[in-house]
């Protein structure tokens, strides 16, 4: 894989002192939170992302732990904020995901365009849908009739109201005729962020982008008529109301993400943009010895973010079918398939911890093995492909599983240690909850598990010795 040298110019001289272990200690013992930062410079707001940790915490580890063109990778992107990361900063980045959504996150938030041509384009599609909705509504309906599956077809009509359909399909129908890829890209993640939002969207969904999605109980078109709930209309109760939903128009929405994702397209000046291709943290494509710094953030354990519930909601417009989409699901890390899966032998203490559950429920106990499993093979692919004497920064939450803390950071960090890291450090970092959209309410309920398990987390220095 050839990654281009980026055209900044060198970064400030380090602030740190002592050797690259020390470094790293010492930025494990800072202030990781970030509370008070703002995290939507840049491309870093073009789409929402569940659980994504703020730009400055890979910054800060990219910019004291590298120099201008050498190489950071992320293993498994998510939202990209890494490379971002990295190319600002002038770094090579290389991220890989098997998630098709996270993949055209990435390369939209990193890749350089003629802001002129972007408006453009984006300005006739518009055109078009407005007058596909208005002269060929019936035809768009008719289309719609065979383009999925069954499965896709009734989850759509499931989540989408009529209405909501036709425009969607006009807008994907004009996105589809512009000729330049990585423009008609940027539109298809303009057109997604307009489903998969931290409120609103055009579809029947609350929650999606914190991915545990309900139907709203009550749905009313832009006009304020009721497409269903009807019979619930007069229940005075807090929670009917709070899950009434007014549909809005994806053009009208489509036209405000265009115009907010324009102007914060990545700037030419700042070279080649990062490579982000589809992969599998555990079997990566990358040589030996050739990365200066990871910097990642793993799923957490059992599919506690099922990022997959969510993203489909967009994909199905991007031309998946549901289950295409499940399928791949059942291949990400964190998954809780257990056919076929390969369980290594894990150490002591994570051993331990996954028998405490299992002698509770066998299935999570087995769950949470293959969490570990894969996490082994991901630590040791990182430890491949990682140069002597760099560092992976690992950021990940802990679980609960049947009352069992799975102690997620100390247990990757024994892992790391059996296949020949070090661990200088393991910094902790308290989550905004407000701001990384967690699927759990801003109030910590220590009584609730999912809230147990995600109000810190823990930050790993890994360093692969000389």
């Amino acid at each position: 894989m050839r990654i281009h040298q980026s055209s900044m110019s060198e970064p400030r001289r380090s602030r740190l002192t002592g050797t690259y272990r020390e470094r790293l200690r010492q930025l494990l013992s800072e202030d990781l939170d970030f509370h008070s930062e703002d995290s939507k410079y840049a491309s870093h707001n073009f789409h929402s992302f569940p659980a994504k940790f703020p730009p400055q915490l890979p910054a800060k580890f990219i910019q004291e732990l590298t120099a201008a063109g050498e190489t950071v990778l992320d293993p498994m992107s998510g939202s990209g904020t890494t490379v971002v990361e990295a190319h600002l900063a002038g770094r090579h980045g290389i991220a890989f995901d098997i998630d098709p959504l996270a993949v055209l996150i990435g390369r939209v938030k990193t890749t350089p365009l003629d802001q002129s041509a972007v408006r453009k384009a984006g300005t006739e599609v518009l055109r078009k849908a407005m007058r596909s909705v208005s002269t060929r509504r019936e035809a768009l309906l008719s289309s719609l009739t065979h383009r999925w599956d069954r499965s896709t077809r009734d989850f759509v009509d499931y989540w989408f109201a009529a209405e909501v359909q036709v425009e969607l399909a006009a807008i994907y129908g004009a996105i589809q005729q512009v000729q330049d890829s990585a423009v008609r890209a940027f539109l298809e993640l303009a057109l997604s962020a307009i489903i998969i939002t931290k409120s609103g969207g055009v579809s029947f969904a609350f929650d999606l982008a914190h991915t545990r999605p309900h139907r709203a109980k009550i749905a009313l078109d832009q006009n304020g008529e009721v497409i269903y709930g009807q019979e619930l209309l007069q229940d005075p109760s807090p929670r009917v109301k709070l899950l009434t939903k007014t549909l809005k128009s994806p053009i009208e929405e489509f036209r405000r993400r265009l115009a907010s994702n324009l102007r914060y397209i990545p700037s030419p000046e700042l070279g080649q943009p990062p490579y982000i291709g589809f992969g599998d943290a555990q079997s990566l494509p990358l040589l030996d010895s050739t990365v200066d710094l990871i910097v990642t953030s793993p799923p957490y354990a059992s599919n506690a973010i099922d990022y997959m519930r969510a993203h489909k909601f967009s994909l199905v417009w991007l031309g998946y079918d549901v289950g295409e989409l499940g399928c791949m699901r059942r291949e990400y890390v964190g998954g809780e398939a257990l056919s076929g899966c390969i369980f290594e032998s894990l150490p002591p203490l994570t051993a331990a911890i996954v028998d405490e559950v299992t002698a509770k429920d066998p299935r999570r106990g087995g769950v949470l093995h293959r969490y570990y499993s894969e996490m082994t093979r991901v630590i040791r692919e990182m430890y491949r492909v990682l140069r002597p004497n760099k560092a992976a920064v690992v950021v990940v939450g802990s679980s609960v599983m049947r009352g069992v803390d799975t102690r997620t950071g100390d247990c990757l960090a024994e892992i790391g240690e059996s296949v020949g890291f070090e661990v200088p450090a393991i910094g902790i970092r308290n989550i905004d909850r407000d701001r990384r959209m967690l699927p759990a309410g801003g109030t910590i309920n220590m009584s609730s598990q999912i809230q147990n398990r995600m109000h810190q987390e823990s930050v790993i220095g890994f360093l692969k010795p000389e």
